[in-house]
């Protein structure tokens, strides 16, 4: 993909959005799959926006030709064509704090980054969680020194809601912001607080050459708050929490009535 031959850039949140676990909606349906490959004929860019990084994408999402690009761990890393355009790890010192005090607290944890994720092979209780949502652990590396790896994001697991205190320390960790688990209070996730999907949407937009007049954004959650600020048109689905329905340009249907085919063709292609 050039420069000169894009026109629009459009960017999808997975879940909620394109496939709805809690329906049981896991892949995504062949209308929305028709209407997205029309957006790239049409010389448009397709990107995912996720708060996962590369490795727990299902290969729907990165091998049947669908999406140029891919925002991810909400916003820290962006790729294109297969290429990392943008990436801001976590500063390798406070990595290790915060390893350690995870360590202190019994509490697990999963290292993401832009190329690789890495979970420690004693970690059951993670690698339990991430094979019940069908994420592919054969991926993960399970062998690897703090000093070598770069780390975008952090998440974890713990039995005890809130993690023995800790979740709540790492909340008011100076620099880093994060999403506790609203329900039971037992995986949390934490990154750089100046990153968020509409910092990595603009790093995307600006390598294009792409005005944000011209960019378009699909979801449905409140991470997806900052993408829906950043874009031109915000197109929130039906089935949306009503924090993000309120910043929306256009709502569209719900997963189950192929919101995101309805949205590209009434306000994308048209």
């Amino acid at each position: 993909m050039t420069k000169a031959q894009t026109k629009k850039a459009v960017f999808f949140d997975i879940d909620g959005t394109l496939i709805n676990i809690m329906t049981g909606q896991t892949t995504i349906q062949p209308a929305v799959k028709e209407a997205i490959r029309e957006l790239r004929a049409a010389g448009n860019a397709t990107f995912i926006a996720s708060g996962r990084p590369y490795d727990y994408l299902d290969p729907e999402l990165t091998e049947e030709g669908l999406f140029d690009g891919y925002v991810l761990m909400n916003g820290a890393v962006v790729l294109l064509d297969g290429s990392t355009i943008y990436e801001q790890p976590l500063r390798r010192a406070t990595v290790k704090e915060i390893v350690a005090a995870s360590e202190a607290h019994g509490v697990e944890y999963i290292l993401e980054g832009a190329q690789h994720v890495y979970l420690r092979p004693d970690f059951h209780l993670t690698e339990a969680f991430y094979r019940s949502i069908d994420v592919d652990v054969t991926k993960f590396v399970r062998d690897f020194d703090l000093d070598e790896v770069e780390v975008a994001k952090i998440e974890f697991a713990s039995e005890d809601p809130g993690g023995h205190g800790l979740f709540d320390k790492l909340l008011a960790w100076p620099g880093l912001t994060g999403l506790m688990d609203p329900y039971h209070k037992k995986n949390m996730e934490l990154y750089a607080a100046d990153v968020t999907k509409g910092s990595g949407i603009r790093h995307a937009l600006s390598y294009l050459g792409i005005p944000v007049a011209d960019s378009y954004a699909f979801g449905d959650g409140l991470n997806d708050i900052e993408m829906m600020e950043t874009v031109g048109t915000s197109l929130v689905m039906g089935n949306a929490r009503p924090a993000l329905k309120k910043l929306a340009d256009h709502i569209v249907p719900s997963v189950e009535e192929d919101g995101v085919a309805v949205g590209i063709n009434r306000y994308v292609l048209a």
